[in-house]
């Protein structure tokens, strides 16, 4: 219970941090958002009316006259409600209807590919170190290394210029077409179809982690004394992968699979770029090339905390399959 306890309380404190940072560092900005945002509603060469200024600060949650620990409180009390500000960029929608359209495609494709990865790249870095120094292994790793190397928004650029452009089979930009967003086949269809270009990238770098930390992890497990018993007491081979060495093996795989799921929140910002698809990923590009602070900050905040909470449960999986976590902070 302690080790749980424990987890809980680091989860908090560092929540507390990432939300006081988060308030800190756009203030530390160059600029006036409110200023910002009247250049692009007026023109940039529009004189600045210092009342429409105050009003747009008002309206942004930043009135004049406020100190820096009354605006603390003031974003302190908007989180706890839900309210995370207006989108410079999309204005008058809110940020949390902003982020709100954009997360459903994020979580399909970079939470599908990211799943089927980690399953693929799990399996054959396990099979690759069980026939480790045979072919086999040699194909996986270096085609691993060879890959990985390739930078991926290059491998973006080919494939779309080779599948889009040169052969047409597939969009080049968007999500959908003229099809109307809902749950009906027609949508489901085409937003598949828009998927299948970002989808092939990163399932071709997605398992790339995943086999080469599975597969050392594994060997190193091999070479353990308790799997020499096992050989020793005559032990299949099959159960000796899977039951003894696969199985730890596999621990801290899981904990990179709760910190990616919590991490791809932030979206994949140069594939959706390459693609134009409408994710969390092409939010936040948007949201810096504008200056959108609000929105930045909310994509921010939500990356941070989707992180820390994988973290947590990640922590809580880790000392309920391995018991020595619990032992050592008992």
């Amino acid at each position: 219970m302690r080790y749980f306890l424990r987890r809980i309380g680091f989860f908090l404190a560092t929540l507390w941090a990432a939300v006081t940072l988060n308030f800190i560092i756009p203030r530390l900005q160059p600029g006036d958002p409110a200023e910002i945002m009247f250049k692009k509603l007026q023109g940039r060469d529009a004189e600045l009316d210092p009342a429409k200024i105050e009003a747009l600060r008002a309206m942004l949650g930043d009135p004049a006259g406020k100190n820096l620990w009354e605006q603390y409180w003031n974003y302190l009390g908007s989180l706890s409600r839900g309210e995370l500000g207006l989108s410079y960029t999309y204005f008058p929608y809110d940020v949390a209807t902003v982020i709100g359209v954009a997360l459903p495609w994020t979580l399909v494709l970079v939470g599908t590919t990211l799943l089927i990865s980690f399953v693929v790249g799990t399996l054959l870095g396990a099979f690759a170190a069980w026939r480790r120094n045979t072919r086999f292994d040699s194909i996986v790793t270096l085609g691993s290394t060879f890959i990985g190397t390739l930078p991926a928004f290059w491998l973006a650029l080919l494939i779309l210029f080779a599948f889009g452009y040169v052969l047409g089979w597939f969009p080049t930009a968007g999500g959908y077409d003229a099809s109307t967003p809902g749950w009906n086949a027609e949508f489901i269809g085409d937003a598949i179809y828009h998927s299948i270009l970002p989808a092939s990238v990163l399932l071709i770098t997605g398992p790339i982690g995943w086999i080469l930390g599975m597969r050392n992890t594994m060997i190193m497990n091999l070479g353990e004394d308790y799997v020499r018993l096992a050989r020793a007491k005559g032990v299949p081979d099959t159960q000796i992968a899977l039951r003894y060495a696969a199985r730890n093996a596999l621990l801290p795989s899981i904990t990179g699979l709760a910190l990616a799921l919590g991490s791809m929140l932030g979206g994949q910002i140069l594939i959706e770029q390459v693609f134009d698809y409408p994710g969390l990923g092409r939010l936040t590009a948007q949201a810096i090339d504008n200056k959108d602070y609000p929105l930045l900050q909310a994509l921010l905040l939500f990356t941070i905390v989707g992180v820390l909470l994988a973290n947590l449960i990640a922590d809580m999986l880790y000392g309920i399959l391995d018991p020595r976590a619990r032992k050592a902070q008992s």
